[in-house]
């Protein structure tokens, strides 16, 4: 249990450590998926530019599944966070379980919605010749929708209590068995693009035996989950969803944007343009892993600071996080721009994707402006829905991307004639106004959180 207690310890203490501590892990985490994002990619593009298309084309459908485990985890992670924080640690471990009921029931329900209105969704999106492609991918990957959101809550679990370590290994257990099985499924046995969907859900499956076997079978996290400490509580199930309906709404917001983005570029460019965009998003999505890391690290010391009612440690771990932020996109921005050539070829190793290299190239240099205009704002997503303040948030993004980065990319496309280098300049543009608008608001959520905080919970001296 000393481990465990020193978790806890960390994630109470200094906000500044403590992020650093927790940032660490979820970066690699989040390289790690990347990593085998980028692989599907790669190996697929080998079948040529309609199949690397067909992943584009499903790509803003996989962020919402992913973003159902991912918005039910971050609703459960920034409950116990809060509940830690309040050291009430009996709601704590009933919060985590509220969090895996919850997974099994939205699991099945939007796996009976999207498989059975996949087709009308790929033609709506405008697949087009891409179509059986992405069938045949996403009819697996959607199939097995329960294990993707179950992996999201599990994995958010163990860091809501600052267990990074697990949180990792679990994770790796994906990447790396999805690395090796990729070109097996797609080549060697010759499934083709279905290959990869078969070589992700074998990976996220292994991932979720590996996390319910450390939290059933060893049982030695700080939280106890045992079936027994499960008492229904209608207004948790509510104050989870308070924050796992926004956070996942973000996701599909971000999917919208996608749809929305790749509609303006077979407008202006033909499908062509699709695969050139979802190879480069690839890149900036690995360049954004630091930020990612960094601000999920922010939502459960932020909520451990709010439940504390500790206005320094969530005022220092709002604004340590953006200089932070802004550190790292820098320097990752720079490396985007001076190597976009080399980086391009990635995508272009065989001949029917060598003429996708230069336009890729192209993508990445305009796009490494990107992780430039982001950190203010996803810092500040990130501290509402720790706060369990997910609305605000949901709000933030959908300024930010499907509003301005909408709007600026079709107005520098189509209406000033820049072409592609518009749409990509809009998206870059629009980021930074949301993101700044969405810090300005999170630094008067803080003032005011700090002035209620000094008048309730600071002593008072009895006047002389």
């Amino acid at each position: 249990m000393a481990k465990k207690n020193k978790n806890i310890e960390m994630i109470t203490g200094d906000p500044k450590k403590a992020i650093v501590k927790l940032a660490l892990p979820m970066m690699l985490s989040m390289l790690l998926i990347m990593l085998y994002n980028i692989a599907d990619s790669i190996w697929v593009a080998g079948l040529g530019a309609d199949a690397l298309a067909a992943i584009g084309f499903i790509t803003p459908l996989f962020m919402v599944l992913v973003g159902l485990g991912n918005g039910i985890g971050a609703g459960a992670n920034s409950l116990i966070a809060r509940y830690i924080g309040a050291k009430n640690y009996d709601q704590a471990n009933n919060a985590g379980l509220h969090g895996i009921v919850l997974s099994v029931i939205v699991s099945a329900i939007f796996t009976i919605i999207i498989e059975g209105f996949m087709v009308p969704i790929l033609q709506f999106m405008g697949a087009g010749d891409t179509i059986q492609y992405a069938m045949d991918y996403s009819y697996i990957i959607f199939g097995f929708l329960f294990i993707f959101v179950y992996s999201g809550v599990a994995s958010a679990i163990f860091r809501s209590e600052g267990d990074m370590r697990r949180a990792t290994i679990a994770i790796a257990v994906t990447a790396i068995m999805n690395i090796i099985l990729d070109p097996v499924f797609i080549y060697v046995l010759n499934f083709g693009i279905s290959g990869a969907a078969w070589a992700t859900v074998i990976s996220a499956t292994m991932s979720c035996l590996v996390m319910s076997y450390w939290i059933w079978g060893k049982k030695d996290l700080f939280l106890d989950l045992s079936p027994s400490n499960f008492h229904y509580e209608s207004s948790m199930m509510v104050d989870t969803l308070q924050v796992a309906i926004p956070s996942t709404l973000e996701n599909i917001v971000f999917s919208a944007l996608a749809i929305i983005i790749n509609s303006m570029l077979v407008l202006a460019a033909g499908t062509t343009a699709v695969a050139v965009y979802t190879a480069s998003m690839r890149i900036v999505q690995l360049s954004m892993i630091p930020l990612i890391g960094i601000g999920t690290a922010v939502l459960t010391v932020a909520g451990v600071a709010y439940g504390a009612h500790n206005h320094v440690n969530l005022k220092t771990a709002h604004s340590y996080s953006i200089k932070l932020g802004f550190a790292v996109s820098i320097l990752l921005g720079i490396i985007m721009f001076v190597f976009s050539t080399q980086i391009a070829t990635l995508f272009s190793y065989t001949e029917a994707s060598a003429a996708l290299s230069p336009q890729i190239a192209t993508a990445i240099s305009v796009l490494s402006l990107f992780v430039l205009a982001i950190p203010h704002g996803i810092m500040s997503s990130m501290m509402f829905q720790g706060v369990g303040k997910g609305i605000y948030s949901l709000l933030i993004t959908l300024l930010r991307s499907l509003i301005l980065e909408t709007v600026f990319a079709y107005l520098f496309c189509f209406i000033f004639g820049w072409g592609l280098p518009g749409i990509y300049g809009g998206v870059v543009f629009g980021c930074f106004v949301g993101g700044t608008v969405g810090y300005i608001w999170a630094k008067f959520f803080i003032k005011k959180f700090t002035e209620i905080s000094i008048r309730k919970y600071t002593p008072q001296k009895d006047s002389q």
